[in-house]
């Protein structure tokens, strides 16, 4: 297998592993801590340095269990990643992205991350009851307290990104260095408007959600059931994918996949990896792996190596969507 390859935050400074480790719905929810730590570990050595993990992920679980797993690493090779904005109590400010809110929650996470700062804390959602100004100073003043390094947004239009730089640039504060956006071959929209202002504004992309839950595996079958222990057999984690992907048309195309896959001496998963890792706006994949497997498996998308010719039936199967969902 190749070795780990890094790419830089847009233009800023630090570089990252084209693939990171994510935490939702996984670990220290549906894997336990050791396959967390034994994942975790089996990351790093292949030179993954990039962790993902959000306060919200299990009511902060997610975090405690990364941080132990992150213990036996020196922090310099590490580069993290938490977030902020979801509910986290019953007040009413326990929630969103007031200066309040953001405060608090940085020192919850860094407490159960048992760590003294985070590389990048990230607006989770976008808060359209608090000024954009208010959450940009917040996330000034961690950075000049030493407890992040840099700040950005996750799923945030491109519009109010443009906005966020043209405020954080009027009050001189940090700007936003980093987005994530859901992109899979089943959710291309980012390209329309996300991909082309990140590289306008210098902010590097780490997308979620490369497999679109699973159905870029080729593991449903049109007509079948969910087949039992995958994650739309689970109701407690495939909310998302029955309402955004699971149709029988998607089905249809997860086999059509996995056989141009075959046809390349590869598989369905490694090859919607390899694609998304193609786009030279992200700066790095998050996998959402439950076992040491999974993680090996994703991680010979490595060697997947992309044609122009398989390029294009790849996107002929999953042409880029004509309106881009508002926001």
């Amino acid at each position: 297998m190749p070795g780990m390859e890094y790419r830089q935050l847009g233009h800023w400074g630090p570089r990252v592993s084209v693939f990171g480790v994510g935490s939702y719905l996984t670990l220290g929810m549906k894997t336990g801590d050791d396959d967390t730590f034994a994942i975790v570990r089996q990351a790093y050595e292949a030179g993954i340095n990039y962790f993902d993990t959000a306060n919200a992920y299990n009511r902060g679980a997610a975090e405690e269990v990364l941080g132990r797993a992150l213990a036996q690493f020196p922090r310099s090779g590490l580069f993290v990643l938490t977030k902020v904005w979801a509910p986290m109590g019953p007040g009413t400010n326990d929630r969103g992205l007031s200066a309040k809110h953001i405060r608090e929650q940085c020192d919850a996470s860094l407490r159960r991350l048992g760590m003294d700062y985070v590389d990048v804390y990230m607006c989770h959602r976008p808060d359209l009851a608090t000024p954009l100004e208010e959450t940009i100073r917040a996330m000034d003043d961690l950075a000049r307290a030493g407890k992040i390094l840099y700040w950005g947004v996750s799923e945030w239009p491109a519009w109010m990104m443009v906005k966020a730089q043209a405020v954080a640039r009027e009050i001189g504060a940090r700007p936003l260095v980093v987005s994530q956006p859901r992109y899979n071959l089943l959710y291309r929209y980012p390209e329309a408007e996300t991909f082309p202002v990140s590289r306008l504004e210098g902010i590097g992309n780490v997308v979620f959600s490369p497999l679109a839950h699973g159905l870029l595996t080729g593991k449903y079958l049109p007509g079948a059931p969910a087949p039992a222990g995958t994650r739309a057999a689970d109701p407690d984690q495939n909310a998302v994918m029955l309402k955004m992907y699971w149709t029988e048309e998607n089905k249809q195309k997860g086999q059509a996949l996995a056989a141009l896959a075959a046809q390349a001496g590869t598989t369905a998963t490694r090859l919607a990896l390899a694609w998304a890792l193609r786009q030279a706006a992200v700066s790095s994949v998050i996998l959402g792996v439950r076992t040491p497997d999974q993680l090996d498996d994703n991680l010979a998308a490595l060697s997947v190596t992309l044609s122009p010719d398989l390029v294009a039936e790849i996107e002929k199967l999953y042409p880029m969507p004509p309106v881009t969902p508002q926001a």
